[in-house]
């Protein structure tokens, strides 16, 4: 079972929170949405953008219409 802990936080924050909050979604889902962007990527990650970014340059992509052609969309 994973550790758990409790915050203070003031009751604007809390209602700030609760905004971003879906039925479904835990206080936790809602921090960690925030985080996520601002954790750094992994090595693995940069060198795939890199490599997805060259691609691109070259003209190795497919644009939406010939995807949704290719689909029969």
């Amino acid at each position: 079972m994973q550790e758990q802990t409790s915050i203070r936080i003031s009751s604007n924050l809390l209602n700030t929170l609760k905004k971003f909050k879906d039925d479904n979604d835990s206080y936790e889902d809602v921090i960690w949405d925030f985080i996520e962007p601002h954790l750094e990527i992994s090595e693995q990650a940069k060198k795939d953008i890199e490599m997805s970014k060259q691609e691109y340059k070259r003209g190795n992509f497919a644009t939406l219409e010939e995807v949704k052609k290719e689909l029969g969309f």
